[in-house]
C-alpha cells in the first residue's frame, strides 16, 4: 500500500480525487478522515494533517517564568513534542500497513520541515520505510498540475527542512529568552507579558523611528494661491509658484490678479502605463492593503483558496509566468467568472499572448495566478475579494497597456502666471480589469490659446509641510522584504503580533506609547535585535542551509553565541531597561485629567474582580471613577468630548475599532440610548402590527407540535 502525506485535510481529498482510477473509499482513523484508491494500479491512502505535527518547546523544568533564570534557556535542551496527536495516531497507525510513503506538503521551507516530521512518526511505526519515500511538489492544486507532480516524484530535501528546523529553533530560543527577561524585568506577567522577538524587535523599532521622526519635525509655513475662472462652468486654477515661502510675496501675486484671465498656452502629452507584473506574495499583500484587507487576513484567504483549487500557491517571490503554464487554459475557466467574462474572452481570441515579466524569476512556486472557476455566490465577501484581485491582476499582466492624455492650460491675469491640468484615460487597455491602479479622470475646460476667461474668485491658502508618513501595513510588507526581515510567509503574521501585543493600532500603524517605549529599550539596550542587519544576516544564512553549504546546528549555535552577548548587556541595564518600558505603559494608562483634582486619571484594576475602570491618582481625596469596556485594547487619544469634555478613547476590538468618551452621563451618549430606545420600540410596534393581520391559522401551532416544542425546551 502507498501512503501520500499531505498538508491539509482538504488538500489530502483533492489529491485523492485527482488521482483516483476509479471509486474513492473514504475512511476515518477516530476522527482523521483518510481516503483509499487505487493509482497505478496501486491500493493508496491519501491522508492530511493539521500543519505541523511536532512542535519544539523545552522541557517541563523550565515552564515557570518566575523561577527559571532566562539566560539558561539559550542553552537548554529543544524536545519536539507532538502537537495533533489524533494526526499522529492516524499517521503512524496508516504507516504499519504501508510500503512506500509519498510526501505531499506544501513545497517550501516549512512545508519541507512538516513533511520531514510527519517522516519521523513513520520511520518509527515503520523503519523499513526509510528507503521508500518520495517527494511531489505541486504549486496548484489541479488535476493537470497533481498528475505531473506525481509522475515526477522526487526525493525529499533534508537541507530545506533544516532551514526551516533552524528557524523555528532560533525563533524559540531568541522569542524565549528575551521575553522572559524582558516581562520579568518589567514585572508583567501572564496576559500584560511583553514579547520581543527576532523579527517582530526590528520591525517595531521601524515604526517607531519613523514616530520620533514624525515627532520631532517642525513644520514649514508655506502659502498658495487659488483663482476660480469660469468658462461656462467655474474651475478652479493655481500659481505656477506652487509654494510661496513668502507670504507678502503671494499677497502682491493675489493682488495683481486681474479681472479676467488670457489662455497663453495649450500643452498636451500622451503617456502610456504598462501593466502590472504578475504578482508574488509581496505585490498581492500589498495590494490586498490597498483594498482594505490587512497583510495577516489576506495570506489566510490565499491559504484557503489555494488549498480549495481556486488560486496557485500564494507563498512564492516568482514575477515571471513559466513556459509550462497554459495560459489560454487559465484563460478558458475565467471566461465565467462574473465581472471579467468578456474580457478573458477577448484575450482568448488574441493571436499571440504576451504577459508582463517582473525582475524575480525562481523554479520553485510560479506567480500566483487563478486556477479554478468560482462565482460570487459561491464565496463570502472578503474570499471572493480576494479570488477577484488575483484574477484581475492575471487578465491585467495579459493585457494591452493602457495610455493616457495630460492637458495642461497655462493663463495669464494681470502678469501672474497661472496654471491647470488634467490626465484622462484615452484607452483603457488593462486598466479597464484592473480597476485598482486607476485614478479618477481630471476633466479641464476645452480652450484655445488666446481664450479669455473670466475670473470669478481668489484665495491664499495657508498651510504647513507635513511630516513623514506612517507605514501602512502594504507599505511595511515591502519594507521588511527590502531590509531581509521575516519571509513571504512569516511578515503578515509579524506584523499582526504587533497589533495582538498592544504594540500599535490602526492602519496605518501608530506605536502605543508601550510600543515606542519596548522599541526605544531594545535600541538602547539590546541593538542587536532592534537592528534588521543581525535578522537578515540569519536570513542569508538559512539559505545557505538550505543549499547545503552550511549545517542547521552550526547556524543556531552562532545566533546562541549573538544572543549571550546580548543577554549580558540587557542584565547589566535592567533597572534604565525597565524604567524606560514603565514610562511608556504609565502613559498608555493615563486617560486625561480629573474634572474635579486636576490629578491624572489613570486604568485601574479591582483587586477582587480585576475588572477595570479609570479612576483618579488623587485617591483616596478624590474619589472620581469612571467604567470602562471590559474587553479590547484602550488608546488613549489624549482629546476630549465635545459634547461633556471628558476625555476621549479608542477601544480597540471586535469586527473594527470605536472611539467614545469615559463619561457614561455624556449627552451624546444619552441621545444614542434614547435613539436605539425609539428603534427598539419601533420595531417592535412594527412586529405587533404583524402578528395582528397575520392569519389566525398561523398563530397556533398543532397540539403535537406544540408538545415538542415544550419538550424541546425543557431538553434546552
Amino acid at each position: 500500500m502507498r501512503l501520500i502525506i499531505s498538508e491539509k485535510a482538504n488538500t489530502a481529498k483533492k489529491i485523492a480525487q485527482f488521482l483516483s482510477e476509479g471509486p474513492v473509499k473514504e475512511g476515518k482513523h477516530r476522527s482523521v478522515p483518510h481516503h483509499t484508491f487505487t493509482w497505478k494500479g496501486e491500493e493508496t491512502v491519501s491522508v492530511g494533517l493539521k500543519g505541523h505535527v511536532l512542535n519544539p518547546e523545552y522541557p517541563e523544568e523550565y515552564s515557570n517564568w518566575q523561577k527559571v533564570e532566562p539566560r539558561e534557556l539559550i542553552d537548554a535542551e529543544i524536545l519536539k513534542s507532538v502537537s495533533e496527536k489524533g494526526v499522529a495516531q492516524a499517521v503512524t497507525s496508516l504507516s504499519k500497513k504501508a510500503d512506500r510513503v509519498v510526501i505531499a506538503t506544501d513545497f517550501d521551507r516549512e512545508g519541507e520541515l512538516i513533511g520531514v516530521e510527519a517522516l519521523s512518526l513513520v520511520f518509527e511505526a515503520n523503519p523499513k520505510l526509510m528507503d521508500h519515500v518520495e517527494r511531489a511538489r505541486f504549486s496548484a492544486l489541479t488535476p493537470g498540475e497533481v498528475g505531473r507532480a506525481f509522475d515526477e516524484l522526487m526525493e525529499v530535501s533534508n537541507d530545506l527542512a533544516d532551514a526551516g528546523e533552524a528557524r523555528q529553533d532560533i525563533d524559540l530560543i531568541w522569542g524565549a529568552t528575551l521575553t522572559r527577561w524582558v516581562s520579568r524585568a518589567t514585572k508583567r506577567y501572564g496576559s500584560a507579558f511583553l514579547s520581543v522577538g527576532r523579527v517582530q524587535s526590528p520591525t517595531l523599532v521601524l515604526i517607531a523611528d519613523r514616530e520620533r521622526e514624525r515627532r520631532a519635525f517642525v513644520p514649514v509655513p508655506y502659502w498658495e494661491l487659488e483663482v476660480e475662472l469660469k468658462n461656462g462652468e467655474p474651475f478652479t486654477v493655481r500659481h505656477q509658484t506652487e509654494r510661496f515661502e513668502d507670504e507678502a510675496r503671494a499677497k502682491r501675486s493675489y493682488e495683481n490678479v486681474a479681472d479676467t484671465a488670457t489662455v497663453v498656452e495649450v500643452e498636451q502629452k500622451s503617456a502610456t502605463r504598462r501593466p502590472p507584473t504578475p504578482f508574488n506574495t509581496t505585490a498581492f499583500l500589498t495590494a490586498a492593503a490597498n483594498i482594505g484587507i490587512s497583510p495577516s487576513r489576506a495570506a489566510r484567504i490565499a491559504e484557503d483558496l489555494y488549498t480549495d483549487g481556486y488560486i496557485s500557491y500564494p507563498r512564492t517571490d516568482n514575477t515571471v509566468y513559466p513556459r509550462s503554464l497554459d495560459l489560454r487554459e487559465v484563460l478558458g475557466y475565467l471566461g465565467q467568472v462574473e465581472g471579467v467574462g468578456q474580457h478573458a474572452q477577448r484575450l482568448l481570441s488574441q493571436e499571440k499572448l504576451s504577459p508582463t515579466r517582473g525582475k524575480k524569476e525562481t523554479t520553485d512556486h510560479p506567480p500566483i495566478y487563478p486556477t479554478g472557476y468560482a462565482s460570487k455566490k459561491s464565496m463570502r465577501d472578503d474570499r471572493w475579494k480576494i479570488y477577484q484581485l488575483v484574477v484581475r491582476r492575471f487578465l491585467a499582466t495579459l493585457s494591452a497597456p493602457a495610455k493616457t492624455l495630460r492637458t495642461t492650460l497655462r493663463f495669464d491675469s494681470g502678469g501672474e502666471p497661472l496654471v491647470t491640468g488634467g490626465t484622462v484615460v484615452t484607452e483603457e487597455g488593462w486598466l479597464g480589469v484592473y480597476p485598482y491602479s486607476r485614478r479618477a479622470d481630471e476633466e479641464i475646460p476645452d480652450l484655445s490659446e488666446g481664450d479669455v476667461v473670466e475670473v470669478i474668485g481668489k484665495e491664499i491658502l495657508s498651510k504647513e509641510t507635513q511630516p513623514p508618513g506612517r507605514y501602512g501595513a502594504g507599505r511595511l510588507i515591502n519594507v521588511m522584504e527590502d531590509l531581509g526581515l521575516g519571509t513571504k510567509a512569516t511578515r503578515p503574521n509579524i506584523i499582526q503580533n504587533l497589533y495582538d501585543r498592544g504594540y500599535v493600532h490602526d492602519d496605518p500603524l501608530v506605536p502605543t506609547e508601550k510600543g515606542m517605549a519596548v522599541a526605544q529599550a531594545l535600541t538602547d539596550f539590546a541593538s542587536e535585535i532592534a537592528s534588521h542587519e543581525m535578522t537578515a544576516e540569519l536570513e542569508r544564512s538559512m539559505d545557505e542551509i538550505s543549499e547545503g553549504r552550511v549545517s542547521k546546528d552550526s547556524v543556531v549555535d552562532s545566533s546562541r553565541d549573538v544572543l549571550r552577548r546580548v543577554y549580558d548587556h540587557l542584565q547589566s541595564s535592567e533597572t534604565e531597561f525597565a524604567d524606560i518600558v514603565w514610562e511608556g505603559i504609565r502613559t498608555d494608562e493615563t486617560i486625561g485629567k480629573c474634572p474635579e483634582s486636576g490629578h491624572d486619571l489613570i486604568i485601574r484594576r479591582n483587586r477582587k474582580s480585576r475588572k477595570r475602570f479609570v479612576g483618579c491618582t488623587g485617591y483616596p481625596d478624590c474619589h472620581v471613577t469612571y467604567p470602562l469596556p471590559q474587553r479590547g485594547e484602550i488608546i488613549p487619544l489624549g482629546t476630549r468630548c465635545d459634547a461633556c469634555g471628558s476625555p476621549e478613547i479608542k477601544v480597540l476590538g471586535g469586527k473594527r475599532p470605536w472611539v467614545t468618551c469615559i463619561n457614561m452621563d455624556c449627552p451624546k451618549k444619552q441621545e444614542q440610548r434614547e435613539a436605539d430606545d425609539d428603534e427598539v420600540q419601533k420595531r417592535a410596534a412594527q412586529m405587533a402590527d404583524l402578528e395582528r393581520h397575520r392569519p389566525r391559522r398561523d398563530r397556533r401551532l398543532p397540539r403535537s407540535r406544540v408538545g415538542r416544542r415544550r419538550r424541546h425546551d425543557r431538553h434546552d
